[in-house]
């Protein structure tokens, strides 16, 4: 486990390695990018390289010698939901964090097809502990956000994170949180986040009662950019679920 940047995180926990992309969230994976650089570094961790899904048995101990409440993304460095992880390795990653209620892990894809159908099939993630969340960067994967609704997780989340289009007329029944950010990263075509977009979805969160939380502007330099939205900062959680404090 390291310590995370992720402004809606306290900690990163990556059971899991390697990915391939799925749509165009992924262009300017930032996974991708991290995982050419440790292995360049020689950590045999990433010694596969990105493109190879390896799953990391070893690490499934790590979260029981934590000794303080932690807020924890699971697999930053992959996807959890990924056809290459096999159903029995995703089976004892959930039973570690059921194992586990004094933490609060929160596990993001973008393969929500898989998970609702494991989701409807073991009862896995239905602990208050475990945060499930959908990636969504535009209007062509909304399909994410109804297979999370008719999951059995009993926390649910939307990253719409990088935000490359508008999501107009949001059906937020069922969510608990919604994390809204724009796309970083060093390279000249990034693609630029509308404020009118950030505007709506928080006005729509707003209108529906759910938490709402503007992770960055992005850009080449995300942290100049900051995260100042109308004057303010947006850092609503799903309170009532926390069990760490980030």
């Amino acid at each position: 486990m390291s310590k995370s940047k992720i402004e809606w995180t306290g900690k990163t926990w990556n059971p899991v390695t390697g990915c391939d992309k799925v749509s165009a969230g992924c262009k300017f994976c930032y996974a991708e990018i991290m995982t050419r650089r440790l292995k360049a570094m020689r950590q045999e961790k990433y010694a596969a390289g990105f493109g190879t899904v390896v799953t990391h048995q070893k690490e499934l101990n790590q979260p029981y010698t934590w000794k303080k409440p932690q807020t924890v993304f699971v697999n930053s460095m992959s996807d959890l939901f990924h056809k290459d992880v096999p159903v029995s390795f995703i089976r004892d990653v959930f039973q570690v964090m059921n194992d586990l209620p004094q933490h609060t892990f929160q596990v993001l894809t973008k393969r929500s097809e898989r998970l609702l159908k494991l989701s409807n099939s073991l009862n896995w993630m239905s602990n208050s502990n475990i945060w499930q969340g959908v990636s969504i960067e535009n209007e062509k994967v909304l399909h994410r956000l109804e297979d999370l609704r008719y999951s059995n997780a009993a926390v649910k989340f939307l990253s719409l994170e990088p935000l490359i289009g508008p999501l107009k007329g949001l059906d937020l029944s069922g969510i608990d949180w919604v994390i809204v950010g724009g796309e970083s990263g060093n390279k000249k075509t990034i693609r630029p986040i509308n404020p009118d977009w950030v505007i709506d979805i928080r006005d729509q969160c707003q209108a529906q009662n759910i938490p709402f939380f503007f992770k960055q502007w992005g850009g080449r330099n995300k942290k100049k950019a900051g995260r100042i939205l109308e004057g303010k900062y947006y850092n609503e959680m799903p309170i009532q679920f926390t069990n760490a404090i980030l």
